[in-house]
C-alpha cells in the first residue's frame, strides 16, 4: 500500500503520538512534537511506499505536513522549508 498517512498529535496527557491514519492506538509516544515526527518520519522512509506526516498543533489543527517519498528519484521542492 503506497501512500500511508501518519498524525503527529499532542495527548490530553502532554505527549506527542505518532499515529498511523485510521488507527486505534499509536505507534509510539514522545516527550515532544520534534521527537514524534522524527519517528513518523523515519517510519515512512522505512516503507517502500513512503506516505506524508500530517503535523498538528496541540489544539488539533494541522500546522503542516511533509511528504515522504522514496520511490520519485526527483521529488518536488518543498517550498515551505
Amino acid at each position: 500500500m503506497t501512500g500511508q498517512r501518519r498524525h503527529v498529535t499532542q495527548r490530553p496527557d502532554g505527549q506527542w503520538a505518532d499515529t498511523a491514519e485510521h488507527a486505534e492506538r499509536a505507534a509510539g509516544l514522545y516527550p515532544t512534537q520534534a521527537a514524534a515526527q522524527a519517528a513518523a518520519t523515519e517510519r515512512l522512509e522505512n516503507r517502500a511506499g513512503g506516505g506524508e506526516v500530517v503535523i498538528h498543533r496541540p489544539g488539533g489543527q494541522i500546522r503542516n505536513s511533509n511528504t515522504i517519498n522514496r520511490l520519485d528519484p526527483n521529488p518536488p521542492r518543498d517550498t515551505r522549508h
